[in-house]
């Protein structure tokens, strides 16, 4: 538009584009990160693909000004990709066109300019911040959940809708009696209203005695709600073959959606209804576990859900999480996170106080040196004899006996196929912090209390707050004041 229509010199079209343009990248998987191969766009965008060559030269021929002719530097940078096809690197023709590039946690921001962009935040440093998510109270609490809103206003009054930093108020409380007996009470509020909602659209009967353990998100691979399953199953296993092992009852929930050609997310979740179906009919488990599949999960769904989740999973492979608003969301309402530390779950525990979230998995230094030292999989396997026996269970078609060999490609993804996601090297540490969870389940008021306290840390986690950063930062504008 500048240069065609507006027939401004290209140095002053330039200047006017990186002045308006900012960049946030929310994710660091590849295949999320767009490249598009320059034959389509010279048939499709012949224009475009020309201006984007143009861009490529002036920035090349600057770095080169800059930085003398180094030749691997300009082949690591170029917005053309010339290795097999010719495609063109949408994400770094972002970068270079921005004012601002940000990640979306801390952790992410740090990991964006070590990986992806790593040339690039050594070339310009100043370009790259951080702009940690947020969610917004007054639909995640206010409107979700007004059986907590109410025991909340009448404690601090009303003021941490508009300022969620508000919450800190509770601080003084917190091991106050009756604070406590009124955030179990609307947890339990929660819970069977979620419990009346299973009963009439699924037919489903859970006891809300049970801890209620939830994972709704998007399914995908690096989300890891397949380790989830290997938790269950692990769980379902002990049930029957060691009485007693399991006291704590669960009612474990999925929901999510996956896209619509990702064949292993699919299957996972066909997975998971086959293992509720499962589980839900064995009349020797009976209330100690319960696995439902929430169907076409949505907002509505969400605002129905979160509320009564007693634990929230986030538990991403370390360093593949941009951020997460789920986990957000979770301990807003009085729920506990189980996780890696990934994406904001980082500043989460540094906001609620580790002692009151279970962290488990190795980190995201962990995992790169795990990678790097040539992952074995089958390694791991031969030392984890229960580990074994769920993940043949799962193979042979205890949970399809229609077709027993329904998933036998889980069982290769994660065992003779690499297990990109390290569910396995994940696997002992997880079914540990959730033996922590049980023991803690078992004492009401001592889970209650830190529940307590994830509310009151969460102030920090407003996307009031991260939208002022935005404009105080990246848009530099001004808070405008509405007369009357």
């Amino acid at each position: 538009m500048l240069l065609d229509e507006h027939h401004l010199p290209w140095a002053d079209a330039w200047t006017l584009c990186q002045g308006v343009f900012s960049y946030t990248n929310h994710t660091l998987m590849h295949e999320a990160l767009e490249t598009w191969p320059v034959e389509v766009l010279g048939r499709v965008l012949p224009r475009h693909l020309q201006i984007i060559f143009d861009i490529n030269a002036h920035f090349l021929t600057q770095l080169t000004q800059q930085h003398g002719p180094d030749i691997d530097l300009m082949r690591r940078v170029s917005l053309i990709d010339e290795t097999g096809e010719r495609r063109v690197r949408m994400a770094y023709l972002a970068v270079l066109a921005s004012h601002s590039v940000n990640g979306v946690s801390a952790l992410h921001s740090e990991l964006m300019q070590q990986s992806i962009f790593a040339d690039f935040a050594s070339l310009w440093p100043r370009r790259f911040n951080n702009k940690t998510n947020g969610i917004t109270p007054r639909r995640w609490l206010a409107m979700a959940n007004p059986a907590l809103s109410s025991v909340l206003d009448a404690r601090i009054g009303r003021d941490w809708r508009r300022d969620l930093s508000g919450l800190s108020a509770l601080q003084p409380h917190l091991d106050d009696p009756a604070l406590i007996a009124a955030i179990s009470q609307a947890k339990k509020v929660n819970k069977q209203r979620l419990a009346a909602w299973l009963q009439q659209n699924m037919a489903i009967s859970v006891s809300t005695e049970a801890l209620f353990d939830v994972q709704v998100k998007r399914i995908h691979e690096y989300k890891r709600q397949l380790l989830n399953v290997l938790h269950v199953v692990t769980r379902y296993l002990r049930i029957l073959e060691q009485p007693g092992a399991v006291t704590v009852p669960r009612v474990v929930i999925f929901s999510g959606k996956a896209a619509s050609a990702y064949h292993m997310a699919k299957l996972i979740i066909q997975l998971i209804n086959d293992v509720a179906k499962t589980v839900n009919a064995d009349t020797r488990v009976a209330d100690l576990l319960k696995v439902v599949f929430v169907p076409n999960y949505s907002v509505s769904l969400a605002e129905l859900i979160i509320p009564a989740a007693d634990l929230s999973e986030q538990i991403s492979t370390a360093g593949t999480e941009a951020s997460g608003t789920g986990n957000m969301k979770f301990a807003l309402n009085g729920a506990l996170t189980i996780g890696t530390l990934d994406g904001a779950n980082v500043e989460l525990q540094a906001n609620v106080g580790a002692e009151n979230i279970f962290i488990f998995g190795n980190t995201t230094a962990e995992v790169a040196a795990i990678r790097a030292a040539g992952y074995q999989p089958r390694a791991i396997l031969s030392r984890k004899t229960e580990l074994q026996r769920v993940l043949e269970a799962i193979r042979d078609g205890r949970f399809s006996p229609e077709e027993p060999g329904r998933y036998k490609a889980i069982y290769d993804v994660l065992v003779n196929w690499g297990d990109q996601y390290l569910l396995l090297a994940d696997y002992s540490s997880y079914i540990a912090a959730q033996e922590r969870v049980d023991a803690l389940y078992r004492t009401p008021d001592a889970w209650t209390r830190k529940a307590l306290r994830n509310v009151a840390g969460m102030g920090p986690f407003s996307s009031d707050r991260t939208i002022a950063e935005y404009a105080r930062d990246i848009w530099h504008v001004q808070p405008m004041t509405i007369a009357g």
